[in-house]
């Protein structure tokens, strides 16, 4: 089947789209991305959603017609993705979209948890003439996970080494990873042994921080120029590292809801009343993204990885590189480019998967990372 996968994340950036050609099933699955693209949000679009966030200017009239305005965003990255890829409609066979998370509460201590992903499926249906999976990760959470991190299958398909453990490190708007151990012979029964849950906030704070490090001149660290200017305060991150979360066993997830603008407000003004510059801002919560990450992988993994498969819009920050290589040494940091993924392809790429395993009523969870009493078949088909 050739499927095309869309994703956009909680960095609110825009769209990503994978066309993807899939053949077989697991573990031998054999996959070959044709085309990946990046759509941004209209400005407006971006404004719209960010309002939709938030209880003070959030209503159920303006959710609902975001999520009709989304499914038409989406839709017309399909056609474009297609055609960029030299395909008709007629050649696409499935359509997975993970579709815009608006709220995400996982279930804590035994209280039901709780998920809404906005893009209308049945607009993307009607405006492509191609089913759609969607809504991925209800199901999950109705057998008890926390409906997310849904990448490991991915991640085991795409990354899995006879002798090396490995860990697949997404740095979006949220990080997560996926330990990965050795597989002998093949990969492994289904998973077995994989780990893999959110670390801690990624990009988010680093993106507020950058706004407001340049009153609003920067959507985001380009390159990790700010932070690479300042200076990490110590005493502060140790302060910010005490964060009930990060003691917190896996399997587990986060969101904006914890790490959003709310707490980077928060940091701000505990930087500024110590007298922080911007730039030691941005760099010190920059290390937040670092030691969060180190701080899970010492913590909360069985082994140590000898390679780190960093993904993401977090691989393009020189700055946050350069420190993970440090603090995870003698780990091998590098990106998934080096295994022919495009860093910003993964996730879209995940969900064309995911959505070619739903068509096939194949499990797409695995519940050792979400937390799930059983694999489940994930999504809804429109």
């Amino acid at each position: 089947m050739i499927v095309i996968g869309l994703m956009s994340g909680t960095s609110v950036d825009g769209i990503d789209a994978a066309v993807v050609r899939l053949e077989g099933a697991p573990p031998s699955l054999k996959w070959e991305v044709l085309w990946h693209s990046h759509r941004a949000f209209a400005p407006e679009m971006r404004t719209e959603i960010f309002a939709c966030f938030h209880h003070e200017t959030s209503s159920v009239d303006r959710l609902c017609r975001l999520n009709f305005a989304l499914g038409r965003v989406f839709g017309a990255a399909v056609l474009d993705s297609a055609r960029d890829a030299g395909l008709s409609m007629a050649e696409i066979d499935l359509i997975g979209s993970h579709g815009q998370t608006l709220w995400h509460e996982p279930p804590v201590d035994g209280e039901q948890g709780s998920t809404l992903q906005l893009g209308e499926p049945a607009i993307i249906a009607e405006m492509t003439g191609v089913p759609v999976v969607s809504n991925f990760r209800t199901r999950d959470m109705a057998a008890g996970g926390q409906g997310a991190p849904l990448v490991p299958l991915v991640d085991w398909l795409l990354f899995s080494h006879p002798t090396k453990i490995r860990a697949a490190q997404n740095i979006g708007g949220i990080a997560n990873v996926t330990y990965i151990p050795p597989s002998p012979n093949g990969r492994g029964a289904g998973g077995e042994g994989i780990i893999a849950f959110d670390t801690g906030p990624g990009n988010m704070l680093i993106d507020e921080a950058a706004r407001l490090a340049t009153d609003g001149a920067w959507n985001y660290d380009h390159d990790g120029g700010l932070a690479a200017q300042g200076h990490v305060d110590e005493s502060l991150l140790t302060d910010w590292l005490a964060e009930p979360y990060f003691q917190q066993k896996p399997p587990r997830t986060t969101g904006r809801e914890l790490f959003g603008i709310q707490r980077a407000a928060e940091y701000w003004s505990q930087a500024s009343r110590r007298g922080l510059t911007p730039n030691d801002f941005v760099a010190t919560l920059t290390a937040l993204t670092v030691r969060s990450i180190e701080h899970a992988y010492r913590t909360f993994l069985p082994a140590f990885p000898d390679e780190v498969i960093v993904s993401g819009g977090g691989a393009r920050n020189h700055t946050l590189m350069a420190m993970l290589a440090e603090r995870l040494s003698p780990a091998r940091v590098t990106t998934s480019e080096e295994y022919g993924l495009g860093i910003e392809a993964k996730e879209a790429v995940a969900f064309a998967v995911l959505a070619y395993e739903t068509w096939h009523k194949r499990p797409g969870n695995i519940p050792a990372a979400t937390g799930a009493s059983r694999a489940v078949v994930l999504g809804n088909i429109t």
